[in-house]
């Protein structure tokens, strides 16, 4: 079984360079929608869309893809609690099973949970009034959860790194080496 995180390099090694990425946060009521810079790096909230119906939601998804060039989706995957899949979960693949003959990018699923709690609770510590949160809400949690994964793929990049200066070190220092014959029986 692949790893989540060789999922989640697969993914972005597939990707074009400079290619952003966008977040989706499919609502039942609301599409947020969150894009990357085009080095990966940081997430910025764009916008909520008002679902309407399967097609005009995809057009327009599609004329943002268009215009900020972006690569590839990373759609929020609204799992339950201990981790397993309901019927949000299974509405939202359905919906990208069908976005995928009209929009075909690459998607990257990544777990949702509690993003738009942790979203809620910063505006209200920001002291942000109703009418403002819920238009803030769902764009936020698209940008909080695309750059969840957005971070893990520099900590894994990070790690990967580590291991190979690690490797070069001990290659150098010839701390990898078997020890001569005889040079413990001193």
């Amino acid at each position: 079984m692949i790893s989540k995180d060789d999922e989640l390099t697969a993914f972005m090694d597939a990707l074009s360079p400079r290619a952003r990425l966008m977040g989706v946060d499919l609502g039942t009521k609301t599409i947020g929608l969150a894009l990357s810079d085009v080095e990966r790096r940081i997430a910025t909230p764009l916008e909520t869309l008002k679902r309407i119906k399967f097609t005009p939601d995809v057009q327009q998804i599609k004329a943002l893809t268009e215009r900020y060039e972006v690569g590839g989706f990373v759609f929020g995957l609204p799992l339950n609690m201990d981790g397993s899949e309901g019927p949000r979960s299974q509405a939202t693949r359905a919906f990208v099973r069908n976005l995928k003959p009209l929009l075909p990018l690459p998607v990257l699923f990544w777990d949702e949970r509690m993003s738009t709690m942790v979203v809620t609770r910063t505006l209200l510590d920001a002291d942000t009034s109703r009418a403002k949160r819920a238009d803030a809400v769902d764009k936020m949690a698209a940008a909080y959860i695309l750059q969840g994964a957005l971070d893990r793929y520099e900590r894994i990049l990070a790690a990967a790194e580590a291991a190979e200066d690690e490797a070069a070190y001990r290659s150098d220092s010839g701390l990898d080496a078997p020890p001569e014959s005889g040079a413990l029986d001193d």
